[in-house]
């Protein structure tokens, strides 16, 4: 009876090693089915009636893709318990499956061996879900990993008690008793942190629509998340020396922060004098809601207005904020704003003639962009396949369409409307599909689907195609 297992285990490893990609993608896929079940049963909900698996589905797949998006009233919906399944799952996916499991290795066995190694590595950069050999001028060493786990569980628990701390006395504020502004208080917490987006009461963020505090508390707790580990890992050994920051911090917190701005001008300009948004309020509050809705757009998925009612322009900008997302290794989604660097680093490479791509000072080899190039094309294939599909099911307009296929994709969690409990079945699991996708990324599917990564011995005749 004891060989079965064994060789059960043996059978698991080998195929860890062989496929690295898809075992991944296969502990990510029971994690989420884990969930669906645990939803579906009658105890995680309010009124004791099992929750249709298409919606607990759909509802586990948002939570551990830390997505937002929901098809029932996560307010109302859930039980107790239902609500404590929801809290561990956005920690599970926020922090990563594998990532997750390495901790608490670390934890228990006080050491990783290198199959443990290589199974967080993965988390923090999806190039090593490729079998072969994988150069190591990158953020996080191999023998960095154990540093980057501990990094990983002291930077959840400290910004997340952070974030419970500032929150709760303006909660109590509101006049609530202290347990349920606790519980209130920690899961905006969670949900920020996390760049998760759900709320845990049925009038959401309507109470604070206009404080500067709570919502600025919210956006900082987003806008960390959004850096990812491998930032805070840096930013702790080296806080005081800029200089010696990786390129991959430099380019995260400055392109991070140029598109903070640049989205908060963007709708600030585009919804003035918008009644139906924030454009006739006074200044002050354009100027909060614009920078408020900037820092959801790239992954938070708190909403303080209903987004179906912004200009046509503005859900232009939340399209291309959101399939951008945040930080490598975060718990934002998106192509990530470090793809979006090389893109542009690559064109104004080719506008001065260079042979190379230069930023602070380093010189980024061209591989990196093909990895970039792969990650964007593949992502606007995906969110454009599953626009068409969803058109052609639900017969909705294209810019609510769109906007929320961008939304799952991106797991951002804001939503025009399209996303809603009267949605069709097939439409709901085709969400869940995409979110999931847009969850494990782009180049982890690609690497599951290719065998290996091989080595060529040849090299073909040369040709140049005209381009442009």
């Amino acid at each position: 009876m004891t060989a079965l297992p064994s060789r059960w285990r043996d059978g698991l490893e080998q195929f860890a090693g062989a496929y690295p990609a898809r075992f991944a993608i296969m502990v990510f896929a029971s994690m989420n089915l884990l969930f669906a079940v645990l939803l579906m049963t009658p105890w995680a909900t309010a009124t004791g009636e099992p929750t249709p698996f298409v919606d607990a589905f759909f509802q586990a797949v948002s939570v551990v893709c830390v997505t937002g998006l929901t098809v029932v009233d996560m307010a109302t919906h859930w039980s107790p318990f239902g609500n404590a399944v929801v809290m561990v799952g956005v920690q599970v996916g926020g922090i990563g499956v594998l990532t997750l499991a390495s901790i608490l290795g670390l934890t228990v066995a006080r050491k990783l061996g290198l199959r443990q190694r290589l199974m967080a590595a993965s988390d923090s950069n999806p190039s090593r879900v490729r079998k072969g050999v994988v150069k190591e001028s990158q953020a996080i060493r191999l023998g960095e990993v154990g540093g980057l786990l501990r990094t990983v569980a002291l930077s959840v628990a400290v910004f997340e008690a952070a974030l419970i701390v500032l929150l709760l006395p303006r909660i109590l504020l509101e006049g609530k008793p202290f347990l349920t502004a606790l519980y209130e208080a920690t899961y905006w917490s969670f949900m920020s942190f996390t760049n998760s987006g759900f709320v845990p009461t049925v009038e959401g963020l309507e109470p604070y629509a206009t404080d500067p505090w709570f919502l600025g508390v919210m956006m900082v707790g987003v806008f960390i998340g959004s850096l990812g580990f491998p930032v805070y890992f840096v930013l702790l050994r080296h806080l005081g020396a800029p200089r010696q920051w990786s390129l991959h911090v430099k380019l995260t917190i400055s392109v991070s922060l140029m598109l903070f701005f640049a989205g908060g001008l963007a709708y600030l300009v585009l919804e003035w004098g918008n009644a139906d948004s924030w454009g006739t309020a006074d200044f002050g509050q354009q100027v909060l809601h614009a920078f408020f809705l900037s820092t959801m757009a790239r992954s938070g998925g708190f909403a303080l207005e209903d987004l179906g009612l912004l200009h046509n322009s503005s859900l232009l900008v939340t399209d291309m904020l959101m399939f951008v997302g945040g930080g490598s290794a975060s718990t934002a989604g998106g192509i990530k704003v470090t793809t979006l660097a090389i893109l542009f680093l690559a064109a104004i490479a080719e506008a001065r003639g260079r042979k190379s791509m230069e930023a602070f000072g380093r010189r980024i080899p061209s591989d990196v962009l093909r990895l970039a190039v792969s990650v964007t094309l593949w992502s606007a294939t995906i969110v454009a396949g599953v626009t068409i599909v969803l058109l052609e099911i639900t017969g909705a307009p294209l810019s609510f369409v769109l906007f929320d296929v961008i939304s799952a994709f991106a797991t951002v969690g804001l939503s025009t409307g399209f996303t809603q409990p009267g949605l069709e079945d097939p439409a709901k699991v085709i969400l869940a599909l995409t979110m999931f996708v847009g969850r494990i990324g782009s180049v982890t599917l690609a690497a599951a689907l290719a065998a290996s990564q091989t080595t060529q011995l040849f090299t073909r005749p040369e040709e140049r195609p005209i381009v442009g």
